[in-house]
């Protein structure tokens, strides 16, 4: 795709295209102003029109450049064959190799998955540098009209994935084979925001109260920790901290298998509320002698899907409360932390967020006159509220 574009040193414009299956760029003693480029772009548009055409002489538009004795002294031309750079199915698979053993197994085979899918399919006989613009647009307004199962197209988080995954492939190729990456100027879809669902404490207490004995504990580490459902479900016994209170996070559970937690970020110590605390010494009791601290009877993590299926939504069918997918758990105890005053620093920390832009940008209906930092106001909040306690399980 051929640019005009400035050098960093200089500040002067050049030209840069592909002719005969080469990188060209042309330098001009322009400066970088509006009008100087659209000058240019006359120039390059007529020079692509007639490479286009066949009639492009290189020596009467640069006479003064380096290429100039390489074209002329040059074989003659098969504009059949004209790109040095490899099929888009041959870079991806090289990039794939390349890249895929600094992912985690569940990141390999979502971005193996969209490769084997949708780009190959759509783009793998072409050479990387003849991708142009326009395909990447057709691209993305086919995967709009994707039919799945529950009948709709994909969403604009699954097309911007898609994008995304060929955005990288495309500017390594670029940077690899010295074209310009066709990806300038595509922004990503609008994502529509979606409100967050957290349970009032009323609601915690009624499930809470319901739930089935043998899940009662692991609901309690839900509400009041706010760990994300991988976590909670590959939380094992070496990452409970009884004598400082604390719940390392360190791994998370994907498919069954453990994996390194979702970012840097995520690894964090949780402190225990005094329910928490209680809860998992209970737990302790029931599945001390196995790695993870939420088991089967087997000793292996329980399956996310089963319980949510079998055990969360017949539950809150059962009290008559909104259908919440599980992970409204987690937002939740950040609203419970905001509720009762907490530092939004300790609540960052809480949740394995970098810092507060998330906090405040997700919850910010939530937040009220922040004081306090250390975890006690939420301690005093849920002891005053909770109605579910320990004597009542015995």
């Amino acid at each position: 795709m051929a640019s005009i574009r400035a050098r960093k040193d200089s500040g002067k414009l050049f030209m840069d295209f592909r002719y005969r299956g080469r990188r060209c760029r042309e330098q001009t003693a322009l400066e970088d102003t509006p009008a100087n480029r659209k000058k240019l772009g006359k120039l390059l548009e007529k020079v692509e029109a007639e490479i286009t055409l066949g009639t492009f002489d290189y020596r009467s538009y640069f006479p003064n450049s380096a290429l100039v004795e390489k074209f002329e002294s040059a074989a003659p031309f098969d504009a059949g064959s004209n790109s040095a750079a490899p099929q888009f199915k041959k870079f991806s698979e090289t990039w794939y190799e390349e890249m895929k053993i600094g992912w985690r197994e569940s990141y390999r085979d979502a971005i193996r998955g969209i490769l084997d899918k949708r780009l190959l399919d759509h783009f793998g006989e072409k050479e990387v540098d003849r991708i142009t613009k326009a395909d990447l647009l057709q691209f993305r307004a086919q995967l709009g009209k994707v039919a799945r199962g529950n009948g709709k197209g994909l969403s604009a988080t699954h097309i911007n994935r898609h994008m995304k995954i060929l955005r990288m492939i495309l500017n390594e190729a670029a940077d690899r084979f010295e074209f310009t990456s066709p990806y300038h100027g595509i922004k990503p879809l609008k994502v529509q925001k979606t409100d967050i669902d957290p349970f009032a404490m009323d609601e915690i207490n009624q499930v809470l109260a319901a739930v089935r004995p043998d899940f009662r504990d692991y609901y309690t580490v839900r509400f009041f920790t706010g760990m994300r459902t991988g976590e909670v479900d590959g939380l094992k016994w070496r990452y409970v901290d009884f004598e400082r209170r604390q719940i390392l996070v360190r791994e998370t559970i994907v498919r069954g298998k453990p994996e390194y937690t979702k970012n840097d970020g995520s690894q964090r110590e949780i402190d225990m509320s005094q329910p928490v605390y209680d809860a998992l010494k209970r737990q302790k009791k029931s599945t001390g002698d196995f790695d993870y601290v939420f088991a089967t009877r087997a000793g292996t993590p329980i399956s996310h899907n089963n319980v949510t299926k079998r055990v969360w939504y017949p539950l809150l069918q059962h009290l008559g409360l909104r259908k919440r997918r599980p992970y409204q758990t987690r937002h939740t105890a950040a609203t419970l932390w905001l509720a009762s005053g907490e530092n939004p620093e300790w609540i960052a920390r809480q949740m394995g967020h970098a810092n507060t832009e998330m906090l405040f940008r997700v919850y910010s209906r939530y937040v009220p006159n922040l004081t306090r930092r250390d975890g006690s106001a939420f301690e005093n909040l849920i002891a005053a509220k909770l109605i579910h306690k320990e004597a009542s399980h015995g």
